[in-house]
């Protein structure tokens, strides 16, 4: 069932486009828009990961999850996939499960985006609300408690602690960013939410080449408007998460990431969310103080329009 659909052709030969194998190999983007600014051979270049069929880079890491469920044995059909997220997460449940068959049910912020509820309803997700000022970490504790009280009905997919989400980013994002910069990539800089996209390239590309840069970003302060994004010190810690990859840590404003992004509307027709535009500043920061050629790599997670 589902969105798949037969691409023309004859025969045994005929290619069958699904959903799934439309999320990744996204494209790499050189930002031009800092060139003027960079000391010579330095080049910054944004992952386009709202191209992804779901919107964002959501997509890998809820395909990997599911495929590791089914796998497992833990998602079964007539089963019910139940995770916390800000929604972009949910947003990928839905897509990728309404081709698998599965419903969706998310806990999600109070606060989160009208627009982004409005296409988790669009999906026929059922949304519980939880409590604004807890965040994400709210509604992971609500999240447990319903998975506890119906273990039979649920596949909890639990991104935050569930090593299918990094393995997704160490299997695909960053061996594409390798390929895409053939093998120069010197610096990845990305936010912090569960954290899965920051281990699983890094992990990788440590592999690749173990002199990379490993730069996390996150809001300056508990209360910020950044969807996705957690502030580590006083947040709960993601399980999946691994400190010891991280070399630096930069610290972002709402305001200042809400001003790159328009910048990046405005200077590089990016149509992009808040997330991004904070990626996009710490990735200049790191651009700005290197005295020798790099590639810093940065994603942009998603668009814009669920922002509204």
């Amino acid at each position: 069932m589902g969105l798949a659909v037969v691409l023309e052709g004859h025969g045994p030969t005929a290619v069958r486009d699904t959903v799934e194998s439309r999320v990744g190999n996204t494209p790499l983007l050189r930002l031009s828009m800092f060139d003027d600014e960079l000391p010579a051979g330095v080049q910054v270049y944004a992952k386009a990961e709202y191209l992804n069929p779901g919107g964002s880079v959501k997509d890998r890491a809820a395909l990997s999850m599911i495929r590791q469920g089914e796998t497992s044995g833990k998602l079964r059909p007539g089963m019910t996939i139940l995770d916390a997220t800000s929604g972009n997460t949910g947003i990928a449940y839905a897509v990728i499960g309404t081709e698998r068959g599965y419903s969706v049910k998310v806990c999600l912020p109070k606060n989160a985006s009208n627009q982004r509820k409005k296409i988790l309803g669009d999906y026929n997700v059922e949304i519980v609300e939880t409590d604004p000022m807890l965040s994400t970490d709210g509604a992971q504790q609500v999240a447990r408690e319903l998975y506890a009280a119906n273990p039979d009905k649920y596949f909890y997919a639990d991104q935050y602690s569930n090593d299918a989400n990094w393995r997704a980013h160490y299997e695909t994002t960053a061996n594409e960013i390798w390929e895409q910069t053939g093998g120069n990539v010197t610096h990845f800089v990305t936010g912090l939410g569960t954290s899965g996209t920051f281990v699983g390239v890094v992990r990788r590309l440590r592999e690749l080449n173990p002199a990379l840069q490993a730069i996390a970003v996150q809001p300056e302060s508990p209360l910020h408007g950044l969807e996705g994004l957690k502030h580590m010190p006083t947040a709960v810690r993601p399980g999946i998460f691994d400190p010891s990859l991280v070399d630096a840590t930069l610290e972002v404003s709402t305001e200042d990431a809400l001003l790159m992004t328009s910048k990046l509307g405005i200077e590089e027709a990016l149509f992009v969310g808040p997330s991004s535009g904070a990626n996009v500043l710490a990735a200049r920061r790191v651009a700005l103080s290197l005295q020798q050629p790099a590639v810093v790599v940065t994603i942009l997670c998603d668009g814009g329009e669920r922002y509204w």
